[in-house]
């Protein structure tokens, strides 16, 4: 039996190993600058790197290296050894606190979008001292930020460390108008639920999509998908189980705080969630689950797939970022107490959400904005594109009586009575939570449901920082004037509510009349990658970003120019897998099988005239008609693919490929589908849905 407590945090270089491993000085000076932000000095840096050497060398790591994670949704790592030479042809480890603070990859091998030139190399690694280091695979990791030489962000965490401290700086001046001086930090809390599926090894192995594509590009739908609502949260198959045991366990050692699983609602789709955590901590720790996952199924022959619609016609996997903000003695400003309505601080802070959500809902749109999400997106199982929030009856309501400048009477708390003398009364919620909100308030926190399975939770949680710093702003611009806060915080409240109420829906975000009523209401509706990704330039974004220095002008325009590129790149390499598909498999498969029945026909009309053919005849004649239409649809994507790299700019290439190839590719996909259904099995040439989707027992 698994001893949590022995092995939780054992490959991470913690606050209890620095505590028993640096000297009472050097700790200090740590912890001071982790909390605070004080630069460390070189002699500090190199008493901490002997000691993070020592106890590395001690787990059986041989290697370091700086963890980064650059503009490609995953993380990026150069391993170097301890080792260095002495005379006598012998070695020493060593690692000095320059090593530690500061490292060199290549800057212009990894996405930049522009910052630097193909042969403007050099670039940095900055040690992250607020994210504890890890062993992993024999190597000590380091987390870094990622900068050019000019000084460039180049990565995920630089941004989202800025908006953090945009936050803290904007919430303090907020909390000293409440009288809350004791207050030194304000951080912004994630839990990232994350979705995912396995399938058997040996069954990924025989589709060439889902090996280059991470999705299924052909396939019918299986007979028995997600109808009967047997999978979700019903039993966990044994394989599946083992897996989950051990991806715990490999969790735990790295101290991230895995605590539930359970099976999802499509066939073979699985949800874990980890204990909510500092956003940066959480974005490591989020990237770390998605490689474990993979790392973990592969010593189960299986395969992870975190595409966000890896199958057609059955929920896709997102990614629930479950979003709070903090003061430094943990009480959480988004949590409404026993009597929300008099709790004024906690209004003002929903009110500086819904301000945010409202006034950059593009932003928001464009944080989760990928090929692979926007297949998801509004696909009836995960929120629609327009971005919406629930709050609930009681919020709503308190909202509602603020601004009529009624008094509104609070709920009591209630228990729900079951109907069955055996089983306990249960104390009863205010307010029902919305599984169809895009953006949901969920008691003390808000759920944005709209990632996609495979990004990085960075990109959304800088927007989100800075969206709602912003708001903070003006409402501490507006109030430290105020001679009568009391008053004043009321009337900003219900003026702002009034305002913004737009943004706030409560009912079914999948409902048809939603989506009318949202355009009524001047919400925007953006469906696709293409669409989304340009307002992250406009001159809106750009003030906002550098009014609190979270990006500069020339930073947003490479994170736009990267998305757009990374967006069209996807689907190119989708197009080009489906053609190859089509040529070497498929439209072979379908000739052979046409040939069978043909030939099965002359077969049968030469034993005489009254041998009945209709049957053969009839599924010849839909094998031709559809082998017509896939040869015409094969043509016109090949022709486009040729047409596809002849664009000057990123986002009239990323326009082509949303007008223009993927429709295409559905074309040809849905004539490939129904042949699947009309040739027989065993002339298929890839495993089906149903083969796929049920291959783990």
């Amino acid at each position: 039996m698994t001893n949590i407590q022995e092995i939780f945090g054992c490959q991470v270089f913690n606050e209890t190993v620095m505590q028993s491993r640096l000297p009472k000085d050097t700790y200090r000076s740590l912890i001071k600058t982790i909390k605070d932000g004080k630069t460390l000095d070189i002699d500090t840096a190199n008493v901490i790197a002997n000691a993070m050497k020592d106890w590395a060398v001690e787990k059986g790591a041989t290697h370091f290296t700086h963890w980064f994670q650059p503009m490609t949704d995953v993380t990026a790592e150069k391993h170097d050894s301890f080792i260095t030479p002495v005379s006598g042809g012998k070695v020493m480890l060593e690692f000095s606190g320059k090593t530690l603070v500061r490292g060199e990859p290549d800057a212009s091998s990894l996405p930049n979008g522009g910052l630097r030139s193909t042969f403007e190399a050099r670039g940095y690694t900055a040690w992250d001292p607020t994210s504890f280091a890890f062993i992993k695979d024999d190597t000590l990791c380091i987390p870094t930020a990622f900068c050019s030489y000019g000084g460039e962000s180049l990565d995920k965490k630089t941004p989202l460390l800025r908006s953090m401290e945009a936050v803290d700086k904007q919430a303090l001046r907020v909390l000293r108008l409440f009288g809350e001086t004791g207050v030194t930090r304000v951080t912004t809390t994630v839990g990232a639920e994350q979705e995912y599926f396995l399938i058997d090894k040996d069954v990924y192995n025989k589709r060439p999509d889902l090996k280059l594509c991470n999705r299924t590009l052909f396939g019918c739908r299986s007979a028995k998908g997600q109808e009967l609502d047997d999978h979700y949260f019903g039993k966990i198959k044994p394989r599946v189980s083992a897996y989950m045991k051990e991806l715990d366990e490999e969790l735990w050692k790295l101290g991230i705080l895995s605590k539930t699983k359970h099976n999802e609602t499509a066939p073979a789709q699985h949800e874990l969630a980890p204990i909510f955590t500092s956003a940066n901590v959480a974005t490591d720790h989020n990237q770390l689950i998605m490689e474990m996952m993979k790392t973990v199924a592969d010593r189960h022959n299986m395969v992870c797939i975190l595409h966000e619609k890896p199958f057609e016609g059955i929920n896709g996997s997102g990614k629930h970022n479950n979003w709070a903000i903090c003061e430094d003695n943990k009480i959480n400003l988004l949590n409404p107490g026993d009597s929300p309505s008099q709790n004024t601080r906690f209004l003002l802070f929903i009110t500086a959400v819904i301000k945010a959500v409202d006034d950059y809902q593009e932003l928001l749109r464009a944080s989760v904005a990928t090929a692979g999400n926007d297949r998801r997106l509004g696909a009836g199982e995960a929120p629609p594109a327009v971005i919406s929030i629930f709050l609930g009856d009681e919020l709503t309501a308190i909202f509602e009586a603020l601004e009529k400048g009624e008094l509104y009477k609070e709920r009591k708390p209630s228990d729900l009575e079951i109907g069955a003398r055996v089983l306990p009364k249960l104390p009863q919620d205010t307010t029902d939570r919305n599984r169809t909100s895009p953006f949901a308030f969920t008691g003390n926190k808000f759920e944005f449901r709209m990632l996609g399975s495979s990004a990085s939770i960075a990109d959304t949680n800088t927007i989100l920082n800075t969206a709602i710093a912003e708001s903070l702003r003006v409402f501490a611009d507006e109030l430290e004037n105020s001679k009568d806060f009391d008053t004043d915080v009321l009337e900003l409240i219900k003026k702002t509510i009034k305002k913004h109420s737009r943004i706030i829906f409560n009912g079914n975000n999948y409902a048809e009349e939603w989506h009318k009523e949202a355009k009524k209401r001047g919400l925007l509706a953006l469906n696709s990658t293409a669409e989304a990704l340009p307002y992250i330039t406009d001159k809106k974004a750009i003030d906002l970003f550098t009014k609190h220095k979270v990006f500069t002008e020339s930073e947003l325009v490479s994170r736009r120019d990267v998305k757009l590129n990374t967006y069209s790149k996807t689907l190119k390499i989708e197009a080009l897998t489906m053609l190859e598909m089509t040529r070497r498999d498929i439209l072979p498969a379908v000739i052979k099988f046409k040939g069978k029945v043909a030939n099965e026909i002359n077969s049968l009309t030469a034993i005489g005239p009254e041998m009945d053919c209709s049957v053969e005849k009839t599924l010849l004649a839909k094998i031709s008609k559809l082998s017509m239409k896939l040869g015409r649809a094969l043509k016109t994507l090949e022709q486009l693919t040729e047409k596809s790299d002849d664009f000057t700019t990123n986002q009239a290439e990323a326009d082509y490929y949303n007008d223009k190839m993927i429709p295409a590719m559905n074309t040809l996909r849905e004539i490939v589908d129904e042949l699947e259904t009309v040739v027989a099995r065993e002339d298929w040439p890839y495993p089906s849905y149903t083969e796929m989707l049920y291959s783990v027992r």
